[in-house]
């Protein structure tokens, strides 16, 4: 197990993606996270990806719930609100991600929670950020990819915008989440400083995005920042992008357009200059590239390319990728048994360490699993727990 961040206690209100996701990586890291979710289960509990459900587990609850112990509290009970300010006080980090005001009305609010403990690191992820005229409005990936520039520049000529594949605002936002609190835990070691991290999905997609958008705004204006037909990008020039081919797509890479032109067996490629694939014989070129490219198999043309130093790659599918050897010898997924007993696969945590890769220390939890766990930890008695249950105050798992 990791133990970059061993001793720090991060207190979870999340659900959704972004929070989850973000306050994994610390678990991964060795925190100790408690996830604080509503007795009848936070959000990512009741709605999977693809309909898919492992022993009754969701998809978004196995993608960003390992590695944290899981706390059911019903916060509209003056009770849980007592037992959660009182783990608070426990906590390096309290993380949200509720709208705007929600915490404030628990009371467990930023100023709130900093006047009992001044050097606490409180992190917060939402749509818009804190504050704005966008404050009050739903954030959802979906809705910020097309809002701000991802969504169009992602398509072409043929499709019209499309969104990217997977929720790319919420996992870009999660490791600025994760990045924010670390940075915020590095300054609190060094001057004792407690600090509010704000997180938003709309910033990270324009982060996504900075190449294309710092090309776009600093003088590289393009009638439209939707790429031409296989080009990957309104900024690149062709052929870089994807192309068809007799059993699949193929990547093209950057390189030299007179070698691309031997290896296609085209002649008419390198009388394209650089300059003129940047521009007016851009979609001409990713023309005379996919005629090409169609005639042969990804495997025909990596056994042409690869000799020639061309820098391409297929296009492939998650059942080649998990069989991919650097995959496997990254460990980048990882395969262990949950908490009912079936194996789960993950994607692993994405750094490592002196050469070792993270581990799943703990699978996503049944709800309210540690619930007994952590408030013997802040003083309650079985008796205590037996009548906060009975209220409905907690929920403890029973297996």
């Amino acid at each position: 197990m990791l133990d970059m961040l061993k001793g720090i206690r991060v207190v979870s209100f999340n659900h959704f993606l972004l929070g989850p996701v973000g306050i994994q990586a610390l678990g991964d890291l060795g925190a100790d996270v408690i996830a604080v979710e509503a007795v009848e289960g936070a959000w990512q509990r009741h709605w999977s990806g693809a309909d898919k459900w492992v022993d009754g587990q969701s998809m978004l609850l196995l993608v960003g719930n390992r590695n944290k112990r899981s706390l059911a509290l019903d916060l509209k009970s003056a009770k849980a609100k007592e037992i959660a300010l009182k783990l608070c006080e426990t906590a390096d980090v309290v993380s949200e991600n509720f709208r705007p005001g929600v915490m404030e009305r628990l009371g467990l609010g930023y100023e709130q929670l900093r006047a009992v403990k001044p050097d606490l690191i409180y992190a917060s992820a939402s749509g818009f950020g804190p504050s704005g005229p966008y404050v009050e409005r739903p954030g959802q990936d979906l809705m910020i990819q097309a809002m701000f520039g991802l969504a169009k520049i992602t398509g072409n000529v043929d499709t019209g915008p499309r969104t990217v594949g997977v929720s790319a605002a919420d996992h870009h936002g999660a490791s600025l989440f994760a990045l924010g609190i670390v940075s915020a835990l590095l300054r609190r070691a060094r001057t004792g400083q407690g600090c509010r991290v704000d997180v938003n999905l709309m910033q990270a997609s324009l982060d996504l995005q900075a190449e294309s958008i710092t090309a776009f705004l600093n003088g590289g204006k393009s009638p439209s920042e939707v790429p031409p037909r296989y080009v990957a990008g309104w900024y690149y020039p062709a052929p870089y992008g994807i192309y068809p081919t007799k059993d699949g797509h193929l990547a093209i890479s950057l390189g030299s357009l007179e070698v691309l032109a031997k290896a296609l067996g085209d002649p008419r490629i390198a009388t394209v200059t650089d300059k003129e694939a940047f521009g007016p014989r851009r979609q001409e070129l990713a023309d005379m590239v996919a005629a090409r490219t169609r005639q042969k198999t990804n495997a025909e043309w990596i056994a042409i390319m690869e000799p020639l130093k061309i820098w391409h790659g297929p296009v492939r599918g998650y059942d080649e990728v998990a069989v991919d050897p650097q995959v496997l010898h990254n460990k980048a997924l990882v395969t262990v048994k949950g908490a009912t007993g079936s194996p789960l696969t993950f994607v692993n945590h994405p750094i490592q360490y002196d050469g070792q890769a993270g581990e799943v220390a703990l699978p996503p939890q049944p709800l309210g699993a540690q619930t007994a766990d952590v408030l013997t930890e802040l003083g309650y008695s079985a008796a205590d727990q037996d009548a906060l249950e009975k209220e409905g105050a907690i929920k403890r798992h029973r297996a």
